[in-house]
């Protein structure tokens, strides 16, 4: 059996991320004076996430082998095309959504609600608008402990230019409006070309939904799904949109009153509440959790969850590794 790993109260409170804590960036992108993406709201919940402001605040800076973030933005707003190196997880926690794919937003096109997740491979272009009618928020995960930076489609170089935003090789934004300039020895970021666009993924509706596991379907059980009063759905892995990610998503329903029993594992892994209240203990130490709060609980320390709410509670996970993990029961 692992050693335990006994975690004092502050500690634990120190892995907790309160969902009315989260510290945005305004201007975190080169297209956020771009007219309808100007009033999104981006957090790094967890690693450094894709940031060009380098005063993006990170909450929890710890490196898991992926990131944790998250983009709030009041209804017809737009993340605008882009495409990541590392493959991007969306999961819908409020609002409804649109996910574009294409240079320019049209090669397919999907809603999203909450409970729904999406799952976009690399060297694709994306985007996704608020279509709803009150503000809506995603809880994202990044591969990788540096996901690197992002590539935007050519037009969002040229509207970014109009607005003041220059884009730097290294990823850093400058703002000419406030009386930023290029610093010596340093270059503006090339404008997409051709030849990178068309060496990127091209999907079609068909190929997208392949992409989407939509709430309370169908899919493959995991670990948990054994246990009296306790659901487990894997959303990503196992069997499940199985290209390689670096970690394991699913998705934990806990009857009334349900508990998981304490079981420790050799990976980190992360929750973000969707729905509910809930007790995590580790190693005997407690802490409560409300709904779009997310907590990382390290390698080797035995978790127990306990419902606290009259009706289900619902929990995602994010294991790292992209086989199974092993659970060892107290």
């Amino acid at each position: 059996m692992s050693q335990s790993t006994a975690i004092p109260r502050s500690a634990l409170e120190n892995r907790v991320v309160r969902y009315e804590d989260l510290r945005p960036c305004y201007d975190a992108f080169i297209d956020t004076r771009t007219p309808g993406s100007d009033q999104k709201e981006n957090f790094t919940i967890i690693g450094p996430g894709v940031s060009e402001n380098p005063n993006q605040f990170v909450h929890i800076a710890e490196p898991h082998g992926f990131n944790i973030g998250g983009a709030r933005q009041p209804p017809h707003c737009t993340n605008s095309q882009h495409s990541h190196d590392t493959v991007e997880v969306f999961y819908v926690h409020s609002g409804e959504w649109r996910f574009d794919l294409g240079e320019h937003g049209e090669d397919a096109q999907t809603i999203l609600r909450p409970g729904d997740l999406i799952s976009i491979p690399t060297k694709v272009f994306r985007g996704f608008t608020n279509v709803g009618q009150s503000e809506g928020f995603l809880w994202a995960v990044l591969g990788g402990d540096d996901p690197g930076h992002v590539l935007w489609a050519p037009q969002v170089f040229k509207l970014a230019e109009q607005y003041g935003l220059v884009l730097l090789e290294d990823g850093m934004l400058i703002d000419t409006k406030a009386g930023q300039s290029v610093p010596d020895g340093k270059k503006p970021m090339p404008r997409t070309t051709r030849d990178q666009v068309d060496a990127l993924q091209v999907f079609d509706k068909e190929e997208l939904e392949a992409c989407v596991a939509r709430r309370q379907g169908d899919g493959p059980k995991g670990e948990l799904d054994s246990l009296a009063g306790v659901t487990e759905t894997v959303l990503v892995g196992s069997g499940r949109m199985n290209w390689p990610h670096g970690f394991m998503v699913s998705e934990i329903n806990l009857d009334v009153d349900g508990v998981l029993p304490p079981f420790c594992l050799q990976t980190t892994d992360v929750y973000f509440i969707q729905e509910g209240t809930l007790i995590l203990s580790v190693d005997g130490e407690e802490v409560v959790l409300h709904q779009g709060d997310t907590v990382t609980v390290p390698p080797n320390g035995y978790r127990q969850f306990k419902n606290l709410s009259p009706t289900q509670a619902t929990l995602i996970v994010v294991r790292g590794g992209d086989e199974q993990a092993v659970f060892t029961w107290a």
